[in-house]
C-alpha cells in the first residue's frame, strides 16, 4: 500500500456465479481471516521504494540509485527500510482486516436495505441486494484507509526522515535508526510530533475508494468474461486497480512526503519548520515546479505499483481461500 496498500476479493471462479459477491462477508468466527491474510499481503510487497527528495538533490531515479550506492554502499538502498518491513505487515493486516469487516457491516446495514440503497449513487447497475456493489467496496476502502492511517502515519513519518539523511558517515546523521528517530521526536515534540502528517495520511488513503471500487469492478468483469483462474484474476485486477489508485492519489502522497520530511524545528535542532499544514506543503510544491511538481517521481512509483500489489493480492486472496 505506501503505502503503498491491498485488499480482499474472489474465490474459485469455477464454482461461483457472476452474481455472487466478489468477496463473501466474513462468517461468524472467521473475522480474523482478513487480518491474517493482510500479514501475508504485507510480506509479499516488501520492496525498496524511491522516496521524495529535496528539489535538485537527484536528477532522477537512476541518479538517486547510483549516488546512494557510491556514498553508502548497497545497504544504503535499504536505509529506513526496517520500519516498513514490520510496519507493512501490521498495516496490511489492519487495512485488509478492517476492510473485510467494513464490507460486511456496509452490506448488512446499508446496501441490503432497498430504502437506503436508492439514495446511494452508482448502485442501479448492480441491483442484487445480496451483493455489495462496487461503490460499497469503495466506501469500505475509505473507511479502512482512515483506520490504518493511525498506524501508517508514524511508520511512514519515521521512514521518511531516515531516508532523507544523505550524509555518507553515520556519525553525521541526526538519527542512527528508527528507534533513535522515534525516541528523539517523542522527547522533543511528543506524540503529536510522531503523528505529524496524520491528516495528510488520511487524505491520501481516502483514495482507496478508487482502488477497491475498481478492484471489485475488474474482478466481476473478469469472472464473467474470461476463463482466468482465481489467482490470475487476483493478479490482474489487483495490479490494474493499484495503478488506478496511484493515478488518482499520487499528488497527495508527494505532498504528504514533503510535510513529513520538513524540519521539526524547536529543540530537535534540525532546522526551521517551513510547513504548518498539508496546504502549506502543497503550495510550496506548486511554487517550485508548478502543476508538474505534483507528479515528480510518478513513473517509478507507477511501474512498481503493478507487480508489488498484484502479488500482494494473490497472496491475500490465497490465504483467504485457504482459511
Amino acid at each position: 500500500m505506501t503505502h503503498s496498500s491491498v485488499r480482499s476479493g474472489p474465490g474459485d471462479i469455477d464454482n461461483i456465479r457472476a452474481s455472487t459477491p466478489v468477496v463473501a462477508p466474513p462468517q461468524t468466527g472467521k473475522d480474523y481471516k482478513g487480518f491474517v491474510g493482510g500479514i501475508f499481503s504485507g510480506i509479499a510487497k516488501l520492496s525498496v521504494r524511491l522516496q521524495t527528495s529535496k528539489d535538485g538533490h537527484f536528477r532522477g531515479p537512476l541518479d538517486c540509485t547510483m549516488q546512494t550506492i557510491r556514498k553508502e554502499g548497497v545497504r544504503g538502498l535499504y536505509k529506513g527500510a526496517s520500519p516498513p518491513l514490520v510496519g507493512w505487515m501490521i498495516m496490511d493486516s489492519v487495512m485488509l482486516g478492517s476492510l473485510t469487516l467494513y464490507r460486511q457491516l456496509l452490506q448488512e446495514n446499508v446496501f441490503s436495505k432497498p430504502h437506503l440503497r436508492t439514495y446511494i449513487p452508482f448502485t442501479n447497475f448492480q441491483p442484487d441486494l445480496k451483493t455489495l456493489p462496487s461503490v460499497g467496496h469503495g466506501i469500505a476502502g475509505i473507511m479502512a484507509g482512515v483506520t490504518v492511517s493511525f498506524i501508517a502515519a508514524p511508520v511512514e513519518h519515521i521512514k521518511a526522515r531516515l531516508q532523507v539523511q544523505y550524509a555518507a558517515k553515520k556519525n553525521k546523521r541526526m538519527y542512527s535508526g528508527p528507534i533513535d528517530c522515534l525516541r528523539k521526536i517523542l522527547r522533543t515534540h511528543g506524540v503529536s510530533g510522531v503523528y505529524r502528517g496524520l491528516y495528510a495520511t488520511m487524505f491520501f488513503r481516502s483514495f482507496f475508494f478508487f482502488w477497491w471500487g475498481s478492484y471489485d469492478m475488474l474482478t466481476r468483469y473478469m469472472k464473467s468474461n474470461t476463463n482466468l483462474s482465481a489467482p490470475a484474476i487476483n493478479f490482474w485486477a489487483g495490479g490494474i486497480s493499484a495503478q488506478m489508485f496511484w493515478i488518482t492519489s499520487y499528488p497527495s502522497d508527494l505532498v504528504k512526503q514533503r510535510l513529513m520530511t520538513d524540519p521539526m524545528g524547536g529543540s530537535l535542532n534540525d532546522g526551521q519548520r517551513q510547513f504548518q499544514s498539508w496546504k502549506d506543503a502543497a503550495r510550496a510544491v506548486y511554487r517550485e515546479r508548478g502543476f508538474k511538481g505534483y507528479w515528480r517521481g510518478f513513473v517509478p512509483c507507477f511501474l512498481r505499483a503493478f507487480p508489488a500489489n498484484a502479488m500482494a493480492l494473490v497472496a491475500f486472496e490465497g490465504v483467504m481461500r485457504a482459511l
